[in-house]
């Protein structure tokens, strides 16, 4: 009779139990439950049942809030807010679980009211930073997601997301940008004579996407050459955009007659970001390549590897060359270090691309250095190492360097 007894009061000893967990407790436990279980029902009952014992632990009313924004119940996590609002509630995590729900659910304009008054009371506040510069930037608003962003990369350069989002930003930002650049490439046996290559370029920020209009003049194996290049990155989505681009000159041998490229790229999850496409080239015949790439953000670093495959009719040549990018301050501030094997068509170098010599072994090193002012004017300057055998079993050596302006208005 007495083990029976026993079994029939061990539900009311479980609850009295449960009673005796603290608010505190039942709030580690929902969290627990939320995060490990992804079980939001029951996470709410306990934040419920917590807020019974402790009705001003704002904490615990937050968290329910989110977990209603979790489980969609929309209406219910509106109220939990509005409730904390009224409360005049200044927490951090308040705005930022507040601003998110109506984020989240395309109600902009509210989302951004709440960031905003959040980053009165909190101006470093880098997670609401964050969360203005994403609504802005879907929303269309620019110049504002750029000024947001570059706050949060000024407290915190390393912020992964911040970075990955700040390259996107800054495509949108300036309506026009005229360049300038200058390329030196010095040869120790291949060629007599050194290249010079001068471009003037204008980019034009247009709703769906930049453009921009070149032109090159170059000085090869002693002769002038004039090319003439256009290039659009149309955009099909937040996630998506292209490039297109495509070039002509009446100086066979300096430049390519024609020359054209797509990609595909692609903005995406975990700060990845990927790229798929072909770059065509005519001289006295087609050349066909394709490429793709992966890149990385990662704190204030930026990882690529990218590939060139152009078939050929007894085998397939190969470019292969890796980036890293170390970011100081916003967008276009860093040092690059490259390496890599094989040559490419965007390298100003690509004539060389008509002769047997592109299947041939050619190895290379790079550095760069990007650094703004007054983030309107952009300078650049790079320089590569190339070891290349133009001949079977005869290398030669060459140096490759560029300065650049670009004056953003």
């Amino acid at each position: 009779m007495y083990p029976l007894l026993s079994l029939s009061l061990l539900p009311l000893f479980s609850v009295a139990q449960e009673t005796k967990l603290t608010a505190d407790d039942l709030f580690v436990k929902a969290r627990k439950v939320a995060f490990d279980s992804k079980d939001y029902p029951q996470a709410i009952q306990l934040s419920k049942q917590a807020l019974l014992q402790a009705p001003d632990y704002t904490d615990i009313s937050i968290f329910l809030g989110r977990l209603y924004t979790w489980s969609d119940k929309i209406d219910s996590a509106r109220t939990i807010f509005t409730e904390l609002e009224k409360k005049n509630t200044s927490d951090e995590d308040f705005f930022l679980a507040y601003a998110s729900l109506e984020y989240w659910n395309d109600q902009t304009d509210k989302a951004i009211a709440i960031t905003d008054k959040g980053l009165s009371i909190h101006p470093q506040s880098q997670d609401l930073l964050l969360l203005k510069g994403k609504i802005s930037y879907g929303n269309d608003h620019y110049e504002v997601a750029e000024k947001a962003i570059n706050s949060l990369l000024a407290i915190n350069p390393k912020n992964t997301e911040a970075r990955a989002l700040a390259k996107n930003i800054e495509e949108y930002t300036a309506k026009n940008a005229i360049g300038l650049t200058y390329n030196f490439v010095y040869f120790d046996k291949q060629f007599d004579h050194n290249w010079h290559i001068v471009g003037l370029s204008y980019k034009r920020a247009t709703p769906i996407g930049s453009v921009i209009f070149r032109t090159n003049y170059a000085n090869k194996f002693a002769e002038n050459g004039v090319q003439f290049e256009m290039e659009a990155y149309p955009r099909l989505s937040k996630i998506f955009y292209l490039y297109v681009g495509a070039g002509y000159s009446n100086n066979v041998g300096i430049f390519a007659k024609y020359r054209t490229g797509v990609s595909l790229y692609a903005n995406l999850p975990n700060s990845f970001e990927g790229e798929i496409g072909y770059r065509q080239l005519y001289f006295s015949d087609n050349i066909w390549m394709y490429t793709a790439s992966v890149g990385k953000y990662y704190q204030n670093f930026w990882f690529n590897l990218r590939t060139y495959l152009t078939p050929g009719e007894k085998n397939i040549s190969q470019s292969y060359t890796g980036t890293v990018r170390y970011y100081t301050k916003g967008a276009n501030d860093y040092f690059g270090f490259s390496a890599g094997t094989g040559l490419s068509p965007e390298e100003n170098r690509n004539n060389l691309l008509d002769n047997a010599s592109y299947k041939l072994k050619t190895f290379k090193v790079g550095a760069e250095y990007n650094f703004s002012v007054k983030q309107s004017n952009l300078f650049s300057i790079s320089g590569t190492y190339y070891n290349q055998e133009f001949r079977p079993k005869e290398r030669g050596n060459q140096l490759d360097i560029i300065l650049g302006y670009i004056r953003k208005f």
